[in-house]
């Protein structure tokens, strides 16, 4: 079955908790690490890749940990799969895995388009319409208790 990587799962579950659970404070990593179960290791690793990458914001300090670079309608879950995927095909690329003629010239093309299909799903889903369907889903958002809104 054509999965994606554990680590881009992650990714995804990282920032979509910082999405959905963001109030007024910076969502920590620990926060992340209690509500979603992603281990600390994979998750500090996932984290400063979409840093770097500028999908997230990290925010120093002791009241720090992790925002949204830009708003969530503008970061799809294919940019989240992207930055994950560029570091595991540096470490070791998956391009003619095959050495038959059979694998270079029908499997590969084949699988080519799978993921081409599936990128073009995922860089349709924004990681609003994540948010939106958990809200539908019932799904309580932490950060939503703490915002205040007194003017």
């Amino acid at each position: 079955m054509f999965r994606l990587s554990k680590k881009a799962l992650y990714a995804i579950e990282a920032v979509l908790d910082i999405a959905y659970h963001a109030g007024a404070e910076p969502v920590q990593s620990r926060e992340i690490t209690r509500r979603q179960g992603i281990p600390r290791r994979y998750l500090e690793q996932a984290l400063q890749q979409l840093v770097r990458e500028g999908i997230l914001v990290g925010v120093r300090g002791p009241r720090g940990g992790y925002r949204l670079a830009r708003e969530r309608r503008r970061i799809s879950v294919g940019d989240i799969a992207r930055v994950v995927r560029s570091v595991e095909v540096t470490e070791g690329s998956d391009k003619n895995l095959s050495e038959s003629d059979l694998g270079q010239m029908v499997v590969q093309p084949l699988w080519d388009v799978l993921q081409d299909e599936m990128m073009t799903h995922l860089d349709s889903t924004s990681i609003d319409d994540l948010c939106d369907k958990a809200r539908a889903q019932g799904v309580e958002s932490e950060g939503r208790r703490t915002l205040d809104f007194t003017i």
